[in-house]
């Protein structure tokens, strides 16, 4: 097998192609040759050693997969060898062979291609999460969306659609505005890379413009100085959800939750799906469902082999990321 590994913390040029010998499952495990592997913004935090886990090196990132069952290890039932499943790893998943804890697995529907799965519960299972059980998104609603472009953005946007929703996409440049227009958001605006406070007003102000006086509910993927202007633009009983902040950690005055009865609600999509297992089930079979249905489809930009994996996580840190992008090994 060969794998992208992380021997030291450092960027994407730091990992290397690596040859292993090939696994075989341990009790619990399952073994999947890896058609697909989704890359996303933490798998750069990871090898950098920012992340909130670290793991032991050497190590490969990739949090999520797609493949054929190999073999299965002791113990696991309801996978059998050639299954087409996807799998969430926190890391690993840059390789053509791995070992998975078979209750990290999911089968997949024949007709979902492995691209589509590799990158399909991450992303679509945070904000579906998100929009869902955290804040609750009702039809009608108004949802501003902050770095809509990217891969949990876009997600938002088509979930924010199915759901009834009126979808506000904010992004840093006009071919990521087109971008998210063509996916369905109702209204796009575009934000300065930079914000001052003038800066943070202004960008207050042409939210409640665009929404017609507020909105009832932001998912926020940036952070940084982008936050606190959309909170000052929630109705009242908005909610506010802390999604990631590649921008920098918000500083957000709480008396504004006072003013406005909003609340902040964190999203730690990674959490719920160990703490609550039974809603997570629920929640990727309607994913699936809605899959089938045409109503969501991973939008992916770039693919690339996997010995460019490195290329893949620059494109991330350089924020030129439209949707998903996906490492394939065939």
């Amino acid at each position: 097998m060969k794998a992208m590994l992380s021997t030291a913390p450092g960027g994407p040029e730091t990992l290397e192609l690596t040859e292993l010998p090939d696994p075989t499952p341990d009790k619990g495990q399952v073994t999947v040759r890896v058609h697909a592997a989704g890359v996303n913004f933490p798998d750069t935090l990871i090898i950098r050693d920012l992340y909130q886990f670290k793991p032991e090196r050497p190590f490969a990132p990739g949090g999520e997969i797609a493949g054929e069952v190999l073999a299965v290890g002791d113990g696991v039932t309801g996978f059998s060898v050639g299954d087409r499943v996807l799998g969430m790893t926190g890391h690993g998943g840059f390789a053509t062979h791995l070992n998975v804890e078979a209750e990290r697995l999911a089968k997949i529907p024949e007709t979902m291609p492995y691209d589509d799965a590799s990158c399909l519960t991450l992303t679509y299972g945070t904000s579906y999460h998100a929009l869902k059980d955290r804040a609750e998104l009702q039809p009608g609603e108004k949802l501003l969306i902050l770095g809509a472009a990217g891969g949990v953005g876009t997600a938002a946007i088509e979930l924010g659609k199915a759901m009834g929703a009126t979808v506000i996409a904010a992004v840093s440049s006009q071919d990521k505005a087109d971008f998210c227009k063509e996916l369905g958001a109702d209204e796009v605006i575009i934000y300065d890379r930079d914000l001052d406070k003038d800066g943070q007003k202004a960008f207050s102000d042409q939210i409640k413009k665009v929404s017609g006086g507020g909105v009832d509910v932001v998912y926020d993927a940036v952070g940084g100085a982008y936050a606190e202007p959309a909170v000052r633009a929630l109705n009242w009983k908005g909610r506010f959800l802390v999604v990631g902040f590649p921008a920098g950690i918000p500083k957000i005055p709480l008396n504004l939750t006072l003013l406005k009865g909003c609340q902040i609600v964190g999203v730690f999509w990674g959490a719920h799906t160990k703490i609550e297992p039974d809603l997570h089930e629920q929640n990727v079979k309607d994913l699936f469902a809605m899959h089938a249905e045409g109503k969501i489809k991973p939008r992916i930009s770039a693919t690339l082999p996997l010995e460019k994996a490195g290329e893949a996580l620059q494109l991330f840190m350089d924020r030129k990321v439209l949707g998903k992008v996906v490492l394939t090994t065939e």
